[in-house]
């Protein structure tokens, strides 16, 4: 199916950075949220990184206005009725995600692909909100989405290889790598595999081992990451990270090694929520 026009649901972080990058590979986009400040701040941190790029070289001025130009800011659900894909980057609440695929599923047309960006939500059970389970598919960006190179491609039970062409396709478009998750599994990849090493890093801290610098400088100098795991919860949200861990517990069978460490439930409490706010793990406790 050729894709023209992109909807995206959800201004914030993740929202604005998708709809930056359908708009960059010629996709006019309605950015949809719920009240104006939401949307006028996502259409301005659009504003503000492609000048960046401007200044920096990467980017003609010219063509930031006609990437600007493709994008239009609204509250009015209505305004995604003639779109041709939709990419939903609301909160990282179920009930809220199915709402909103159900809302989509009675106004999009019936061949439109509704995909997610969710980390790590069943995608059957958000499809089965909808009348359209086949054409209901994940896409996970990664945070920020301009900048971070991988999608993960999610099949939900029924999901179609149509329909996972059409979502790899635009992902490839963006520059993206793609991986696709043929199982629909709480987490996917990259979160199953990162979510261990939060938790082991909180135990270590918590249990006096050792501090939070040194654990990022251990992981950054001895594997080679760029950002230790307290600098990318710090970045990406201590709460999201919590979230993640509590879903995991409950979708995967309650097993222990997901339960959130007593630290980060702290933490929590304590209002450090991180994204670069000027709270998080490195302000705890100071």
């Amino acid at each position: 199916m050729q894709v023209n026009k992109v909807g995206v649901v959800g201004a914030g972080t993740m929202g604005n950075g998708i709809a930056q990058l359908a708009a960059i590979i010629g996709c006019d986009v309605i950015m949809r949220d719920i009240n104006d400040d939401f949307v006028e701040r996502g259409i301005k941190n659009i504003d503000n990184f492609l000048s960046k790029s401007v200044e920096k070289g990467k980017l003609q001025a010219d063509e930031k206005v006609a990437i600007m130009g493709r994008i239009k800011g609204t509250t009015d659900v209505s305004d995604l009725k003639d779109v041709d894909f939709v990419i939903e980057a609301v909160l990282e609440d179920l009930d809220l995600k199915k709402n909103v695929f159900q809302e989509l599923d009675e106004l999009c047309r019936p061949e439109v692909v509704l995909s997610s960006n969710t980390s790590s939500m069943s995608i059957t059970e958000i499809a089965a909100a909808t009348k359209r389970p086949d054409k209901v598919c994940g896409v996970h960006f990664f945070n920020p989405a301009p900048l971070m190179k991988l999608v993960e491609i999610i099949r939900g039970y029924e999901t179609s290889d149509e329909t996972v062409a059409t979502a790899t396709d635009i992902a490839k478009k963006m520059g993206k790598v793609t991986v696709e998750i043929k199982k629909d599994t709480p987490g996917f990849i990259v979160n199953r595999v990162m979510i261990p090493h939060f938790i082991e890093a909180i135990k270590i801290v918590e249990e006096g081992i050792a501090t939070i610098e040194d654990v990022d400088t251990a992981v950054k100098n001895g594997l080679n990451y760029p950002m230790g795991p307290f600098e990318l919860m710090d970045l990406t949200g201590i709460d999201i990270a919590y979230f993640v861990m509590e879903y995991f517990y409950k979708e995967l069978n309650k097993e222990s090694k997901w339960s959130s460490p007593g630290l980060l439930k702290s933490v929590i409490r304590a209002g450090k929520l991180g994204r670069k706010t000027g709270a998080g793990w490195y302000e705890y406790g100071k």
